[in-house]
């Protein structure tokens, strides 16, 4: 097998040996048990009661075209939307559950991984940098602080953008161009020879940083077979590596090979000391290897693994063959068979003339993106009481946390240096007690991942209570100056803002 892959290269269902028979698939979901049971029972006039629960030994030897027919039917008429189109993705998802997790997946979650690692990995290199761009560029510690507007400014644009061009241009070039736009712009910061320029290249680097998380959520999650969707909540785990790892390699080059108190020579006069381009080099080191980490990422991605188009998107395209070729390519890597055919997605969804011969156009793709926000999807969350004010708790979460996140973690640094109760705190200092902040937030991600199915905790639970004791010990933070109780208040905060963000995304 090739150490590198040809990233562009397309495949056919003929090149992968996997098909098996519809009558002899091999089952993977107990939810479709259950179903075909209660469909058949139903048929047969019996009432819930009389039905007995499903067994694993009772699985069928595979399906026909009929109960098959009735999940689909099910499945749609549950999501409310019956088109050519919608019928076709869920025999897809059908098919991608009966693989099972696998090889794939597990390499697709690391590369995933990946993004949401530069997520935080930038987010936390942004606020590692801002000390040393008062230093060097003269604005005050105030100003700099634009800075993380015109970045944020960036992940705004680039959330937008991608998400809406991973419909129309497919997700594999978005998620392969995320993580090279943010690598170059990355490399480039460290370049950056005045303030406006350096905030310039910030924010062009978040418009490749904004759709690490929709892009690479989203596709994890359609090549993720249902029965694993914790995984996703996994995925979170990431997030903290991305602050570690920022934080161990700002604390090793930033302390090193930065100025000390001396003003920036942009605004000192001329006979004073202050501080010049060769003595604050750390912070262009520190972008430097970020970038180049950024570089690495996206060329694991694009060279060492194959990723496959997502089926949905080939279906929107009309590329329906290619589609099919996409899942068997999956049930191939992992070692498995799959019953899907072109006819059976045919006879089943139904064929269209005009999706058959060119698929959505671009117009439709976009409509069908925006129509997520439509008051027809957006009513349903709203049905009940009940649901309607948990859509409005979650909604609140998300706008609070969006807020706060930007006004307590990016200037964390700055936060902790003017924490010295006679003197600011030593730059070395500074940056020591941010690595051990990274360190001990490392665990909230895997803890959320176990809390969410722990009987009567739960999601509900897990998100509310570390959402309150985060706000509990970020208010906390401000009662006293003193080094070390802010470093222990600042570990607690990661550690429990880590298990809500873990919750939260997923």
């Amino acid at each position: 097998m090739p150490f590198f892959v040809n990233p562009l290269k397309k495949h056919d269902a003929k090149d992968f040996d996997v098909l098996v028979d519809l009558a002899n698939a091999e089952r993977h979901s107990s939810d479709g048990i259950a179903r075909d049971r209660k469909l058949a029972d139903s048929a047969e006039g019996k009432s819930e009661k009389d039905v007995e629960p499903a067994r694993a030994s009772d699985a069928p030897n595979g399906y026909t075209i009929e109960t098959l027919r009735a999940e689909i039917g099910h499945d749609v008429a549950a999501s409310g939307h019956d088109s050519v189109y919608d019928r076709k993705s869920k025999l897809i998802n059908r098919a991608i559950q009966d693989i099972g997790l696998g090889r794939y997946q597990k390499q697709l979650f690391v590369l995933c991984g990946f993004g949401w690692l530069a997520d935080n990995l930038w987010l936390q290199g942004l606020a590692l940098t801002l000390p040393s761009l008062t230093s060097e560029f003269g604005p005050s510690e105030t100003q700099v602080r634009y800075t993380t507007c015109a970045t944020f400014l960036g992940l705004c644009l680039g959330a937008s953008f991608w998400g809406i061009a991973s419909d129309v241009i497919g997700r594999r070039l978005a998620f392969n161009s995320t993580l090279f736009i943010a690598g170059v712009f990355g490399l480039a910061v460290g370049g950056g020879n005045t303030w406006i320029g350096t905030c310039g290249l910030f924010a062009s680097l978040g418009v490749g940083i904004g759709g690490n998380l929709p892009v690479d959520g989203a596709l994890f999650l359609e090549f993720l077979p249902m029965a694993s969707g914790g995984m996703l909540t996994l995925l979170s785990v990431w997030w903290p590596f991305g602050q570690l790892i920022a934080s161990l390699i700002a604390w090793g080059l930033i302390p090193n090979y930065s100025c000390g108190d001396e003003p920036s020579c942009d605004i000192s006069a001329p006979a004073v000391a202050c501080c010049h381009k060769a003595q604050n080099m750390g912070w262009r080191y520190f972008n430097i290897t970020l970038g180049t980490i950024t570089i690495l990422m996206f060329a694991c991605r694009f060279f060492l693994f194959h990723l496959y188009e997502s089926p949905k998107f080939l279906l929107s395209r009309g590329r329906q063959g290619e589609a099919v070729a996409a899942v068997h390519g999956i049930a191939y890597k992992n070692g498995r068979r799959t019953w899907l055919t072109e006819e059976i997605l045919n006879e089943i969804g139904g064929v269209s003339p005009e999706a058959a011969d060119k698929g959505l156009s671009r117009g439709e793709v976009i409509k069908r993106f925006f129509g997520k926000f439509s008051t027809e999807r957006i009513a349903p969350l709203f049905a009940t009481r009940r649901l309607g004010t948990m859509t409005c708790l979650i909604w609140f979460c998300w706008a609070t946390i969006g807020m706060g996140y930007p006004l307590f973690n990016a200037f964390l640094p700055q936060y902790l240096k003017n924490s010295g109760q006679t003197a600011p705190t030593p730059t070395n200092i500074v940056y020591r007690n941010y690595a051990i902040t990274s360190i001990v937030g490392l665990p909230g991600s895997v803890i959320a991942y176990y809390t969410v199915d722990i009987k009567y905790i739960g999601r509900k639970y897990t998100i509310a209570m570390s959402s309150l004791l985060t706000g509990i010990l970020i208010y906390l933070f401000t009662v006293s100056s003193a080094p070390n109780y802010q470093l222990a208040m600042t570990c607690l905060e990661a550690f429990f803002q880590n298990i809500m963000y873990g919750v939260l995304y997923a």
